[in-house]
């Protein structure tokens, strides 16, 4: 049986690996990965989770632009979130004397 650190640096490998592909499918905006909710109740279980814009029924989505439900043995959880991007410039952070450079 593998250790928690184990499972974890599989899942983020696992990640890496399909992480292109899935932006690639309409209407996902992130991936990453977290605690597989299920409802509003975590799991205990580490999932890859993908944004979506909107979240559709199955059967409302074409075959080849479903997210599957496990991805190499890890689940996956479909979170509907939309980001927006924030206008205006951000100043430098200032170090430890004031000083911005």
């Amino acid at each position: 049986m593998k250790s928690e650190e184990e499972r974890t640096a599989q899942i983020r490998r696992i990640k890496q690996e399909v992480e292109q592909a899935l932006l690639k499918l309409p209407g996902v905006t992130g991936v990453d990965i977290g605690e597989k909710m299920v409802g509003d109740e975590p799991t205990g279980e580490l999932a890859i989770r993908v944004y979506v814009a909107e979240k559709k029924p199955p059967d409302a989505i074409p075959t080849g632009e479903q997210i599957p439900v496990k991805i190499q043995d890890v689940p996956t959880d479909v979170i509907q979130r939309k980001y927006e991007l924030q206008s205006g410039a951000m100043a430098p952070a200032a170090g430890p004397d004031g000083d911005t450079h």
